[in-house]
């Protein structure tokens, strides 16, 4: 069967789509926008999705998806690792800047998943000054929690429900070991459940304006606004600002101490539209090479 380009083919209960280009699961996942896809032994990941548990793995432009049909792939795959998207034509306008260029050699197979907005609004009010392991700790014991059971043998469940987390107790959210942000998650739940924010509101609205509603929420300062809007597909003219873009962009770009404002208004001139896919390709390269270690 085709579909948009691609080939796909079913083989042994398991879904083949050929033909995939700038695409490399390493650089996807370990790129800070996901948190429920760990790493197998073989290379290949194991993750939960739109209340899906599959693995998946890649090879010579071959991906392979299991526990899915083509009619998944067109469903929810396609979308999910935004497989519409030219990033060829991305890099090539991006890479006439020589610092992005060296980034993008670093990340060069890097998507930006499409993630559901409200998983993505409760897992990046967990992200404020936390760890990555630890955060995706407490998004698998918030699942466990409330969420729907997929796979009672891998003890998987599917992301609580909007409904479900609001009508969990404090006490109950703090079994998940969010720290202080399980007051955060308690009260956005609420918050949600009543209609206060809304996708389709967000998405109507120009990112300044939407990045100002998302922060009406408890836990949602700037950078987690971003976070939320670009890895849910929202927006992507956000710059998400974390400690290693912080010290990339001073290192290689700014020359000097910056703030947040100082790096927002330059990566906006310099990257233009683009702003979201340059960010996790600097995130990226920033982390694999640990620039600003040393300050």
């Amino acid at each position: 069967m085709e579909y948009k380009g691609y080939t796909l083919k079913n083989e042994d209960g398991n879904l083949y789509v050929e033909n995939i280009k700038d695409f490399n699961l390493t650089h996807i996942f370990d790129c800070g926008q996901c948190f429920r896809w760990i790493r197998q032994e073989d290379g290949s990941y194991r993750g939960i999705a739109r209340g899906r548990m599959v693995n998946v793995s890649y090879d010579n432009e071959v991906f392979c998806i299991t526990n899915s049909s083509e009619q998944d792939f067109i469903d929810i795959w396609y979308e999910y690792f935004d497989l519409g998207t030219d990033y060829s034509k991305i890099k090539s306008v991006l890479e006439q800047d020589e610092i992005m260029r060296e980034a993008i050699k670093t990340g060069w197979g890097i998507r930006l998943l499409k993630q559901d907005f409200w998983e993505m609004l409760i897992s990046f009010i967990i992200s404020a000054n936390n760890m990555i392991p630890r955060i995706m700790k407490t998004v698998d014991a918030l699942s466990v929690l409330r969420g729907k059971c997929i796979d009672s043998g891998r003890n998987a469940y599917s992301f609580p429900e909007i409904k479900a987390l609001a009508e969990t107790s404090l006490e109950d959210i703090k079994q998940c070991k969010a720290g202080f942000r399980c007051k955060y998650i308690h009260k956005t739940s609420a918050l949600m459940a009543q209609g206060i924010v809304t996708e389709e509101i967000l998405r109507s609205m120009d990112t300044a304006m939407a990045r100002k509603e998302l922060m009406i929420l408890p836990g949602v300062g700037p950078k987690v606004a971003d976070c939320i809007l670009l890895f849910s597909g929202l927006k992507y003219d956000v710059f998400p600002i974390d400690v290693w873009v912080k010290r990339v962009m001073e290192e290689l770009y700014l020359k000097k101490e910056s703030s947040h404002k100082e790096i927002q208004e330059f990566a906006t001139k310099q990257f233009g539209g683009l702003t979201g896919y340059a960010q996790q390709y600097l995130f990226y390269h920033a982390r694999l090479n640990k620039i600003g270690m040393s300050r």
